[in-house]
């Protein structure tokens, strides 16, 4: 038995960044582990540029997505007008266009892809050698009350439920995700057999019902540099529960 820490995202939008050459901005179907780290450390008020708590935080952290409801998908053009340098951070967005007007920089288009009405289980769990920066039940009290604002993959992408993160105790990944209970909230209804998308581990419980491995660059090597390593990523699909016959 181990502890695992369950808390649902529900976004109108959501993002969850693909690798991004050019213009074309792409985005997995659930959330990244960098995406779900960053979610973690603005809870808990972590700096992106505090590179130790952000590398402890990744090492002790382990995760499951379970994909509710996939949503519809879009893609959206957008046009950007940064300015060509940054000698320092801008604070705001005046401070932003000013620079971009004294340097006569030009828009930059590209094209990004979200998801609509998708809604998510996480699971988390610790691993490593037990140095943890923060336990279970001190990431699900952050998660109540997060130091920083929290967003679907983008800061366009904000939260429209409550995340609900509650702690249970379960034998298995499987286990934890039918053992966490939600309130009632205006959120999608789950599709029949959702898909589940975890870290490699020896307590995953979904036996034969494991279909792939694959390879995801979405391990955070540096914020200050954005920097991404490699993980293997496995996929699972229990089946759908049995339907009583209609009446």
């Amino acid at each position: 038995m181990r502890e695992y820490l369950l808390f649902r995202i529900y976004a109108p939008l959501a993002s969850w960044g693909d690798i991004a050459v050019g213009e074309v901005r792409p985005s997995y179907s659930h959330p990244t582990r960098s995406a779900l780290l960053g979610l973690l450390a603005a809870a808990c008020g972590i700096e992106r540029s505090d590179e130790p708590r952000q590398a402890a935080l990744a090492a002790a952290c382990r995760f499951a997505v379970r994909v509710d409801n996939p949503g519809q998908f879009m893609r959206d053009y957008h046009t950007v007008q940064p300015p060509r340098s940054q000698k320092y951070p801008f604070f705001t967005r005046r401070d932003e266009l000013i620079a971009v007007r004294e340097q006569d920089a030009d828009a930059i288009q590209s094209v990004r892809d979200y998801y609509m009405d998708a809604l998510y289980t996480v699971c988390v769990w610790l691993a490593g050698d037990g140095s943890y920066p923060y336990s279970l039940q001190q990431l699900s009290q952050h998660l109540a009350a997060p130091v920083f604002a929290l967003y679907a993959g983008r800061k366009s992408c904000p939260l429209a439920a409550p995340l609900q993160p509650h702690v249970v105790t379960a034998p298995t990944i499987k286990a934890a995700f039918d053992a966490a209970r939600w309130h009632d909230s205006a959120v999608p209804a789950s599709v029949p057999a959702p898909a589940v998308f975890f870290d490699e581990c020896d307590h995953a419980g979904f036996g034969g019902h494991q279909l792939q491995k694959v390879v995801r660059r979405d391990v955070p090597a540096s914020r200050a540099r954005w920097q991404f390593s490699e993980r293997y990523e496995v996929q699972a699909r229990p089946p759908a529960p049995p339907q009583e016959p209609l009446p």
